[in-house]
């Protein structure tokens, strides 16, 4: 099949390349030019495991191209895939400019029958934007879908291959059956293609997302509540996680969610709710929560520094917003890096993969040290925020030989207690008996 997709960040760029890899002639679209030209030379703009190898791949094969004509895009495309931004608005509400502009363009250059596919996560109701926007430009027949993605960044080409289960909310007959040819070698195991209407479809995106943010922040309630009272997160995750009926994931406590969906997602579905006169007292509660969880080892570090840290030296593990990415949207390190800063404090920092992202915001007010052990050189204290695997296992002699003192405030919950007071450190971590 011939696919376009408008748009190539995260998820665009995903998708074309997952959709390519299973012999469809797929274009992508970006206004960006220099960004094209670069895709056009084999260069993946992002970071994402694996992405690399199918991306070149498809090149090679002719099976993935690049533009910067929506024209060209709509020409070439049977099924044409929005996969633009839907930023937070100041509101708090999901910014459609970006997908009802492209819709008014498609409206306008539309000559034969197409099927819209918004990809990009977005409110209730805007697939019934997105067709009276076309509608309004032209006559010609086409079908509006939606079909929300469930990639989680670091694993997301695994998640285009190999789905859980493919949302498509469509009242196309027509529509449908493509979009279900597109997807069938997807799901050849057997996992299913769940077939509803649009609003359903895009809803179980804000939903599905909403109720994994409410169960990470759930655990860091109970976390901090731990502490207060003497017990052990840990032992209390695996005492619930037991439990079918609540399950393993997402009950690892710690510095609070981040990134490009969960953030966005629970505050844009929160506003959505106003919209209409309901009130989600829930995620009223979570986004209040981890806005504070993302700061909460600041106060333990002025605590351990006698509340001075003015001059001090803080070495920071982590600066994506998770393991095996270089997104550092909404990213617990920068919200302790601004406010270290505000306090006097000098700032190093290591991260395997985001450093030249965080480079562009901070540029000069902070150190980018090579690697995980020349960042510690002289510190103070080391904070930990994002559990990449490398951190897991350190050589904590080094560490100890590297640090005026060894202080380590872990907000990923990497090590033991006993193992850290055998080292001889003075260990802060997020639920858990402080070692000292």
């Amino acid at each position: 099949m011939k696919i376009s997709v408008i748009g190539t960040g995260y998820v665009g760029l995903v998708t074309g390349t997952c959709l390519a890899e299973t012999g469809n002639d797929v274009l992508c679209i970006d206004i960006d030019v220099a960004k094209v030209q670069h895709m056009l030379q084999g260069k993946v703009p992002i970071y994402e495991p694996h992405l690399d190898t199918l991306f070149k791949k498809n090149i090679e094969a002719n099976r993935l191209r690049f533009s910067t004509s929506l024209k060209e895009g709509l020409d070439h495309g049977s099924i044409i895939f929005l996969a633009l931004p839907t930023p937070e608005d100041e509101d708090g509400s999901a910014d459609l400019s970006y997908i009802l502009g492209a819709a008014k363009e498609i409206g306008k250059l539309l000559t034969e029958y197409k099927v819209i596919v918004d990809k990009s996560t977005v409110p209730v109701g805007t697939a019934d934007k997105v067709r009276d926007t076309i509608a309004m430009e032209t006559s010609v027949e086409f079908d509006v879908v939606s079909n929300p993605e469930f990639l989680r960044e670091g694993l997301a080409v695994d998640d285009f291959l190999k789905p859980e289960r493919i949302v498509i909310g469509s009242s196309s007959n027509r529509a449908t059956q493509l979009m279900q040819k597109l997807y069938k070698p997807f799901v050849r195991s057997g996992n299913p293609i769940i077939i509803m209407d649009e609003k359903s479809a895009e809803l179980t995106k804000y939903a599905s997302n909403s109720f994994l943010a409410t169960k990470i922040t759930f655990m860091n309630e109970i976390a901090n509540f731990c502490e207060k009272v003497g017990a052990d997160v840990d032992k209390v995750r695996v005492g619930m996680g037991t439990d079918s009926r609540i399950g393993k994931r997402f009950l690892f406590p710690g510095i609070g969610y981040g990134g490009s969906c969960f953030p966005k997602d629970v505050k844009a579905l929160y506003k959505s709710g106003k919209e209409v006169d309901y009130n989600f007292e829930i995620l009223d509660a979570v986004i209040g929560v981890n806005t504070a969880q993302r700061k909460i080892l600041i106060p333990r570090v002025e605590a351990y520094f006698d509340n001075n840290l003015n001059g001090k030296t803080i070495a920071i593990w982590g600066l994506s917003f998770k393991p095996q990415t270089d997104d550092i949207r909404e990213a617990p390190a920068l919200y302790m890096i601004d406010e270290l800063l505000k306090k006097g404090a000098k700032i190093k920092v290591f991260d395997p993969e985001a450093m030249d992202n965080v480079r562009k915001k901070y540029g000069d007010k902070i150190v980018f040290a090579p690697n995980m052990y020349e960042v510690t050189k002289l510190t103070d204290a080391l904070i930990i925020s994002t559990e990449w695997s490398i951190f897991r296992t350190p050589n904590f002699n080094i560490l100890k030989t590297n640090m005026n003192k060894p202080v380590i405030f872990d907000g990923r919950n990497l090590y033991e207690n006993s193992d850290l007071e055998k080292e001889g450190f003075y260990y802060s971590s997020i639920g858990r008996n402080r070692v000292s």
